[in-house]
Formats: C-alpha cells, sequence, structure tokens
C-alpha cells in the first residue's frame, strides 16, 4: 500500500485529502484514483505525482510504503 495526498482541486475532486492505495506503476495508482474518485479524473491529467518527493509517471513505480503527493498546477508568482 501506499499513501496518497491530494492538494488543492484534487483534493477538491476526490473528496479527502488523503488515503492508502495499491502501489504499482504511476499509470496504475492513477487508475485506482480515478477508479475510486471518477471526478478527479478531471483533474488528474494536470496534476504531478511525485513519489516521496521524486516525480514518477507512465511505468515509473510507486513502491509500497512510498508517500504520493497529487500536486494541480499552482498560480502565483
Amino acid at each position: 500500500m501506499i499513501t496518497v495526498r491530494y492538494f488543492a482541486a484534487a483534493a477538491e475532486a476526490a473528496g479527502v485529502d488523503t488515503e492508502p492505495l495499491p502501489s504499482g506503476s504511476a499509470d496504475e495508482v492513477r487508475a485506482a484514483m480515478i477508479g475510486a474518485h471518477p471526478a478527479i479524473g478531471a483533474v488528474l491529467g494536470r496534476c504531478a505525482l511525485l513519489a516521496d518527493g521524486v516525480r514518477v509517471e507512465g511505468s515509473d513505480d510507486v513502491p509500497p510504503g512510498a508517500t504520493l503527493d497529487v500536486l494541480p498546477p499552482f498560480a502565483g508568482g
């Protein structure tokens, strides 16, 4: 399992700030997020995924025990 932390618009779309999900590739974790929270699909494509602070995408591994941050683009300067 991993701990997923949602921020800003991602948290709003998911309806939760944090949750456990199965580990796997970044694509597999994205699919699990959408399966659990269909509304997040509209936001997720614009989000960066960081596993323990390192950006992951596609087939990149999100190992068991990792914390995955789901970060939508932020405005500001």
